[in-house]
């Protein structure tokens, strides 16, 4: 696999712009046990990742701004011995030439080095708060260069959480990333195209669920994005559902959550559908509500609206929907001001996604929602929970739906990076079809 380091070198250069003076230590994540001596499948810091392409342990980046700008990596020596037991690793040597960086060491080395590197720089940027060790760590080395001072030596006076610059960094994605998303959303609705034809009653949600990261797996994401939500009749209204294992039965709603992973990026798509191949009744009476609601939102993704403006939209078709239904009473206006839509509809309509699903990136800016720029990944994904109740239609209990899709906003709208995952009656029914 060919590697290209300069997409991550112009992120640096771009952090680094933005810091003007000081230096950043960002680690990536630690190894995380699992059981035993086994550990969970390892898996980057997002953020240490955006900036490296790095994906081995026990790493550190350090950036020097000003004048003389560094990227500095710490990661974990050449051992040949350990690559017998673990497989390959870099070395400084290697991933200093690989991955675009000015300096690389053995992160055996990074306090003595931090102690140096330290030295009369403004200010410490980190990920303050993120790690309490590490907080400790960095403290007890800036007290080490504290301990200088007599020799003209000063310790940063000013200590700043580097994902305050970051974040907003990571909320446009560039070219690079944008490819990767593609892929990624590509990969993750044949995996739902997979999974409606294979849906049958009887057959169990853990199988669904391995038709899911069986395509997931044949195309290179090795990994779901997060734990796929298999959610079939009642279980539909548990809004995160993961127990994934119980039996399919004729005449209910499944649905389905899950994304894959892709080179460090999420995809996120939701959809729901019958198991038995056609929609019922209240199941699609209920299913167009959401999808209208859904088709609002997304045509209110666009440069210069508001990040909260698709809710609204979603909202407002969602509230006419249940007092259409009988779930609320009163005019659209009086369940919109009580909120007794939140009933049925508790959610948010959609969150950034990007590396992480649930991406980085403020809400808003100033105390208001802040407006939509191009770059921006975002999903969204309205739904409906009906349990039962007294006062609900017996034909409405227990119908669970969502339906989610992965939105670009580009120069002039958006992209829905997911369009090919089917979502409308018509064509579920015709892609579930066993003829």
């Amino acid at each position: 696999m060919n590697f290209d380091p300069n997409p991550y070198i112009q992120r640096r250069a771009r952090l680094l712009d933005r810091m003007q003076r000081g230096i950043a230590v960002i680690p990536t994540a630690p190894e995380v046990p699992r059981n035993g001596d086994t550990h969970y499948q390892y898996r980057h810091d997002s953020d240490f990742y955006y900036l490296t392409g790095f994906a081995e342990p026990e790493a550190v980046l350090v950036l020097i701004a000003g004048d003389e700008p560094k990227a500095i990596l710490f990661c974990r020596d050449k051992d040949l011995d350990r690559e017998i037991w673990d497989g390959f690793r870099h070395g400084p040597d290697a991933a200093r030439e690989q991955f675009g960086f000015d300096a690389a060491y053995t992160i055996a080395q990074l306090d003595e080095k931090l102690v140096e590197l330290m030295g009369n720089q403004p200010v410490l940027y980190c990920p303050l708060g993120k790690d309490a060790e590490w907080d400790q760590r960095l403290l007890k080395l800036r007290a080490a260069v504290q301990a200088k001072v007599r020799s003209g030596v000063r310790a940063p006076d000013e200590l700043r959480d580097v994902r305050a610059l970051l974040h907003e960094a990571r909320l446009i994605k560039d070219a690079h990333e944008l490819d990767i998303m593609r892929r990624a959303a590509a990969i993750t609705t044949d995996a739902h195209r997979r999974a409606m034809r294979f849906v049958r009653p009887d057959r169990y949600e853990y199988e669904v669920e391995a038709e899911l990261l069986h395509e997931f797996c044949r195309h290179g994401a090795r990994h779901p994005a997060y734990t796929s939500i298999v959610a079939s009749g009642s279980n539909a209204c548990v809004l995160h559902y993961i127990d994934n294992n119980c039996q399919l039965l004729d005449g209910e709603l499944l649905l389905i959550d899950a994304g894959c992973e892709l080179d460090g990026y999420a995809s996120d798509v939701t959809r729901t559908f019958p198991v038995n191949g056609r929609f019922m009744g209240a199941q699609k009476d209920v299913y167009e509500i959401v999808l209208s609601a859904q088709t609002a939102a997304i045509a209110a993704v666009r440069p210069g609206t508001s990040w909260n403006a698709p809710h609204d939209a979603a909202v407002r078709v969602l509230a006419q929907g249940f007092v259409d239904l009988k779930l609320c009473h009163g005019s659209l206006d009086e369940v919109l001001e009580t909120e007794s839509y939140k009933r049925f509809y508790m959610h948010r309509t959609g969150h950034w996604m990007g590396m992480d699903v649930h991406d980085v990136g403020d809400y808003k800016t100033g105390g208001d929602w802040r407006p939509l720029q191009p770059g921006m990944v975002l999903t969204v994904e309205p739904g409906c929970y009906i349990r039962p109740a007294d006062d609900v239609p017996l034909e409405l209990w227990n119908i669970g739906i969502r339906i989610e899709d992965d939105l670009l906003v580009t120069a002039t709208g958006n992209e829905v990076l997911t369009l090919d995952a089917p979502k409308t009656v018509a064509d579920i029914e015709e892609t579930m079809r066993h003829d």
